[in-house]
């Protein structure tokens, strides 16, 4: 494995000295695209990467209470998952599948229940997964009621992230999975009360290419010429957009985000001059306050600390992202859904506004996410089209992608791996 290494950009002008792809121990050859295209590689990730990885459900804020409950699809796997905290505190993942007959038992999204009963014929289920009640149990045949309950799955909790993994006795724990990776983020602050925005959609696009999407900035100055460039990119010091720094966690990596220190709204853009004030050296959000201080002093976020930082994004293998900036933290959620559709969920959390002005600011920012995000992943399904045509068997990154090869050297390794520890070498 990989071990943990953070690169600097060394900017200076007209863009990065140091390349991250050699110095991270990364190839640089043409890199295969069967993984977008192929049933058979898709399969192979189906069974061996999140059959077999752990994946990320949720946050213990949303089970803020005991017997609260949500419910998580994975299609890719089949799974309906039940998390729940029970009266204890403990947080539990279960398959959302009756005892009796299989039928799926919750079905609202979310809510708060000390008893949840199927609706076919009635058994009930606690908040610990223990089967509660059956009607007419007397007409049972030798019933254990204590071999009777929901299936429980492996779970574990990482500053607040939750996680399962769906193998029945999981060959890695999550902190071996997560290594140093959650070494380097542990006591990031992440916030109380932030409001949440969500936005998802489903897309005719393999998982990896809406997860490429945000996996480096080459593309800004093209697919974002009046959102993102003008902040994450410089007409001298930093034309196009090249990242600060690079890192890589073992399966997990990450990288720092440039933000151009000279940017102010241009005039016509009214609203923004209005919620803008950058006294942060942040482009995403700008208020001075103890929460950003403590996230700028964090060692992981903007390693090398550069005065003109803007965002950093992390990618969690396989298909989780934690990204940080200085109005708050977002992640995104790439779920296959088959080898060429993908379910992504955008989480954006934002402290709560304390002002009018800030108010108008976090709006600005949601706005502007929604059109950001939204030039991002609507490429992905041109590009989809690209690649099942056949006319390419290879694509070829340069080095700030070095993110995207990563993943896929990552991932191949484990698709090809008859066992976890086999992939984790």
């Amino acid at each position: 494995m990989m071990n943990d290494m953070v690169i600097g950009a060394n900017l200076g002008q007209g863009g990065a000295k140091d390349s991250f792809t050699t110095a991270l121990g990364l190839g640089t050859g043409p890199v295969p695209v069967d993984s977008y295209i192929s049933p058979e590689f898709f399969e192979l990730e189906r069974t061996r990467v999140f059959g077999r990885a752990w994946l990320y459900v949720g946050r213990t804020d949303q089970l803020p209470d005991a017997d609260s409950f949500f419910v998580k699809k994975i299609e890719v796997c089949k799974a309906s998952v039940l998390v729940m905290r029970n009266a204890a505190g403990k947080v539990q993942a279960f398959h959302n599948v009756c005892s009796h007959r299989g039928n799926l038992v919750v079905t609202e999204q979310s809510g708060n229940s000390k008893l949840h009963r199927c609706a076919y014929h009635g058994w009930a289920y606690g908040s610990d997964g223990s089967l509660a009640g059956v009607p007419d149990q007397k007409n049972f045949f030798q019933l254990n009621k204590k071999e009777c309950g929901l299936t429980p799955i492996a779970t574990d909790v990482w500053e607040g992230w939750i996680f399962i993994n769906l193998q029945r006795e999981p060959e890695i724990s999550l902190k071996e999975f997560l290594g140093p990776y959650a070494e380097s983020y542990a006591g990031v602050p992440y916030g109380e009360g932030h409001e949440t925005l969500v936005i998802e959609a489903r897309f005719k696009a393999n998982w990896k290419l809406i997860m490429d999407a945000f996996s480096e900035s080459y593309h800004v100055p093209a697919i974002h010429p009046a959102t993102l460039a003008p902040g994450f990119s410089h007409p001298v010091h930093n034309k196009y957009a090249r990242p600060l720094s690079g890192n890589t966690f073992g399966l997990h990596s990450a990288w720092s985000a440039y933000g151009n220190p000279e940017y102010a709204p241009p005039p016509n853009s009214e609203v923004e001059r209005l919620a803008c004030k950058v006294d942060t050296g942040g482009l995403l959000g700008s208020d001075v306050n103890d929460e950003v201080l403590r996230l700028r002093a964090h060692p992981a976020i903007n390693p090398t600390k550069e005065t003109c930082w803007s965002a950093d994004v992390t990618a969690i293998f396989p298909n989780f992202n934690i990204d940080y900036s200085t109005g708050g933290y977002w992640t995104h959620e790439f779920w296959p859904i088959s080898r060429n559709e993908t379910h992504w969920i955008l989480t954006i959390r934002i402290p709560k506004a304390n002002s009018v002005r800030r108010r108008l600011q976090l709006e600005h920012y949601a706005a502007r996410w929604c059109e950001i995000v939204l030039e991002d992943v609507t490429n992905c399904e041109s590009i989809q089209k690209g690649l099942e045509s056949g006319a390419k068997d290879v694509m070829y990154l340069q080095d700030g992608e070095f993110m995207i090869r990563h993943q896929q050297e990552i991932l191949r390794k484990w698709v090809n791996a008859q066992t976890v520890a086999e992939a984790m070498k």
